[in-house]
């Protein structure tokens, strides 16, 4: 007994070799623990070449606003930003969080609801100055709307920005509104829907059309030209099967936070999902106060410019 004086006492009954043998195997185990995450970390690397490519000024980056980079719409967060300044009456407030729960709830844009947005928003910012929706804009952003950008989104956006490359949000919100959040986002700009103006003050009316759906597609088709991207080597995001006309323009498609049919259309053509709803991939990246350059400028060159394309 006096040879097994210099093991570790021990309740239950065990020999110098056996004990050997268990901290040999399970020093075994870590090391091949190890050895197999590193091996995985080549294997991932092999299969993913580095994306974004740093440097590539050709590429770009167009990411859907609700629920992709934010939490909700932000037609209803503004709307709710609006009541709050006496813009309109409390019924129609009430219509907003009905909206905007029901938005929450499903996850999906219903077309009804978002034209009923549209057309309460423009009728309650009719006659008033352009200037003074975007100061209010900013204070709205404020209260109801950074601390609903879902941070694994705005991550995604940062590994662009720091691959040298310019980000817009893509979105059927107000281009002002949009503008706004790129701004404080630090992205580069943005494209949104036009309301009509004459002398800074809005007149009640669109430009064109929402931007939703296919018209997302001419707007990055036409900024993609203007700013001389190749679409191939972008990258674009979005919840909703609504954007797949915009995904499908460019050679890397991101799901993110996906409803049902763009999950299905995307597992089928073997495109990126991300899903942060739960949490579970969502990385913890600080939202930068600096402006983005250019994000009004970028954002109301890429709405003329789409204007002009389809007169």
């Amino acid at each position: 007994m006096a040879a097994l004086g210099w093991l570790t006492p021990r309740r239950r009954s065990a020999t110098a070799r056996s004990v050997l043998a268990g901290e040999a195997s399970a020093e075994a185990a870590r090391k091949s623990t190890q050895a197999l995450d590193s091996q995985d970390a080549l294997d991932a690397s092999a299969r993913e070449p580095q994306f974004p490519v740093h440097g590539d000024a050709m590429a770009a980056a167009f990411f859907d606003l609700d629920n992709t980079v934010m939490q909700g719409a932000a037609l209803f967060h503004f709307g709710r930003g609006l009541y709050k300044r006496k813009f309109f009456e409390t019924q129609d407030l009430v219509r907003f969080a009905w909206q905007q729960a029901w938005f929450r709830l499903a996850g999906v844009e219903d077309p009804e609801h978002m034209q009923e947005a549209r057309d309460s928003a423009l009728s309650i910012v009719q006659g008033h100055r352009v200037s003074e929706l975007m100061s209010i804009g900013e204070e709205i952003y404020d209260e109801y709307m950074a601390e609903r950008i879902w941070p694994g989104t705005r991550a995604l956006a940062q590994a662009h920005l720091d691959a040298g490359q310019k980000v817009w949000l893509v979105t059927a919100a107000p281009v002002e509104i949009a503008q706004v959040i790129a701004r404080r986002l630090g992205l580069t700009g943005a494209l949104g829907t036009v309301a009509e103006s004459v002398d800074g003050v809005y007149t009640g009316k669109l430009v064109g059309e929402p931007l939703h759906g296919p018209a997302k597609a001419e707007a990055v088709r036409a900024l993609a030209a203007a700013e001389n991207l190749d679409l191939s080597r972008c990258a674009a995001y979005s919840d909703s099967h609504n954007d797949i006309p915009m995904l499908s323009l460019v050679g890397h498609p991101y799901a993110i936070n996906p409803d049902a049919k763009l999950r299905k259309h995307a597992r089928t053509l073997d495109w990126r999902l991300r899903d942060y709803r739960t949490g579970r991939k969502a990385a913890k990246v600080g939202i930068p106060a600096a402006a983005g350059v250019g994000a009004v400028a970028g954002g109301t060159a890429a709405a003329i410019a789409l204007h002009r394309r389809r007169r």
